[in-house]
């Protein structure tokens, strides 16, 4: 697919719920970084800010990975260089698509061990809400280290789109949606944290995806009853060559039915994630088995609790932050190098179940892989006017995959409330990487909140076909009544 001047491309929020989003605006071609429009974010001029120029893009495959992070390793070399990530060749033996993904990593031996008694001496490599977990559980709450393994990768495809990208991608709207892009991230070497997050939001999910993506909310004492959550999601925008015209301004259908418990099964909500917003708003419906009728859902976003979540989790909470940015500020903060949650093969095992992974208060450490890595600190504060249950959030993005993998989030008194971690893997043989479990601690309550937990369910599968004909309201209601 080549790029087109005259067609814009809005982002995506694939997620359970879907905020308030994207509008397109008129085109401006040339270089992102140097031409912008007149709505559109600043940069920001940082040290750790790559300036997004013909020469930099020409680094892009070799000082800088094709994603556009730094390629070498740390001076001390606690992080390598990036070489690849997992390639085909080291997919473990035996292993076929389709299958739950073995660790490719199963030999490498726990550096060392962060606990409650020794956490002060990590401080400076760790978040905010992971030092409130150690002072709220210091006996039971720890985190293995491991190497740290720069597993991202990308298909070609992928990677040949993020460079075209580059010389083409811009923000419009004030930073609410994005033009000129294709397929790949949006925006290697991202200027600002709108650019940051877009690349989070519009990473290859696959063109067609099912997983189960099972919920948990524990007691303080640790006892559940796992909701089973079956997904369905269609990705237009990574389909090869597409154009605007064939996506008929969808970007992305949803589906999401809930299976178990009996109180809440057949329960299905599907979502028509537009391109441009202007032209036609984001739609959805929900299917409920009682009534047994399709209607249209509230515009249910923000800081609206997500689904049977006990009021733990936002609905912009899931995917680790989805949806519209317009009611905070955004702002790259620092680049550092931090000790998160990385190439989880362990939790997403299938030898394990969820009664592994749940205990009183967090998940077990135990399953838990830790490693350091370079992120993005982006700080998300409320803007003037505007209202939201967290004025402040603290991001973690990791530069080589520009995944989330942790949230500081703060309540209105501005003491941390929640600390929210992503625990990734690359799903190999796409290859992405993606989450395989969320999971929100409440620091005030002591309760915790984890998706994911598909551990006794198929692995979770990107590249089904999947038919645009599935995703309307007509086909809701035959699905609903099955």
């Amino acid at each position: 697919m080549h790029h087109k001047t005259n067609k814009s491309v809005a982002g995506l929020s694939a997620a359970l719920i879907f905020g308030v989003s994207l509008t397109g605006s008129a085109l401006m071609p040339g270089l992102a970084g140097v031409a912008h429009a007149d709505d559109a974010p600043p940069p920001q001029t940082d040290d750790f800010i790559i300036p997004r120029n013909s020469e930099n893009i020409a680094r892009l495959g070799g000082e800088l990975t094709p994603m556009g992070s730094i390629a070498a390793g740390n001076e001390d070399g606690t992080i390598p260089a990036w070489t690849g990530g997992i390639t085909r060749d080291m997919w473990p033996a035996g292993f076929e698509p389709g299958d739950r993904h073995p660790d490719p990593f199963a030999d490498d031996e726990i550096q060392f061990t962060i606990t409650g008694q020794n956490f002060r001496d990590y401080a400076d490599r760790l978040t905010a809400g992971q030092i409130a977990a150690f002072e709220r559980y210091p006996d039971t709450f720890f985190m293995n280290v491991y190497p740290t393994r720069r597993s991202t990768s990308f298909s070609d495809r992928i990677l040949e789109m993020t460079a075209r990208n580059a010389e083409t991608g811009r923000l419009v709207a004030g930073g609410e949606g994005v033009a000129d892009v294709a397929e790949g991230f949006p925006f290697p070497m991202p200027q600002n944290a709108y650019e940051l997050i877009w690349n989070h939001k519009m990473k290859y999910k696959g063109t067609g995806g099912i997983r189960f993506w099972n919920q948990a909310v524990p007691t303080a004492r640790g006892s559940y009853q796992l909701i089973r959550l079956r997904e369905e999601f269609l990705g237009l925008y990574y389909i090869e060559g597409n154009t605007i015209e064939d996506t008929n301004n969808i970007l992305l259908y949803f589906f999401q039915e809930v299976e178990t418990p009996a109180r809440l099964a057949g329960n299905i909500l599907l979502v028509h994630e537009s391109l441009n917003q202007i032209a036609q708003p984001r739609q959805a419906w929900i299917y409920n088995p009682g009534q047994r009728r399709v209607r249209r859902a509230p515009n249910v976003a923000y800081d609206n609790p997500g689904t049977a979540s006990d009021g733990l989790r936002t609905n912009d909470m899931t995917d680790m932050f989805n949806g519209a940015m317009d009611r905070f500020n955004w702002e790259i903060v620092d680049k550092r190098e931090i000790i998160v949650p990385f190439n989880s093969y362990k939790a997403h095992s299938g030898d394990l179940s969820p009664d592994d992974l749940i205990m009183p208060g967090h998940l077990n450490p135990e399953h838990l892989r830790y490693e350091l890595h370079r992120v993005y600190v982006v700080e998300a504060t409320l803007r003037e006017g505007t209202r939201h249950i967290n004025p402040r959030r603290t991001m973690y993005v990791e530069a080589d995959s520009y995944q989330i993998v942790a949230i500081d989030h703060y309540d209105q008194r501005g003491n941390l409330w929640r600390k929210s971690e992503a625990h990734t893997i690359n799903f190999y043989e796409i290859p992405t990487v993606w989450a395989t479990l969320e999971a929100s601690l409440d620091l005030q309550s002591g309760r915790f909140i984890v998706n994911g937990l598909d551990n006794d369910d198929p692995v979770a599968s990107f590249q089904q076909n999947l038919s645009p004909s599935n995703y309307t309201p007509q086909a809701l209601r035959v699905r609903g009544r099955r």
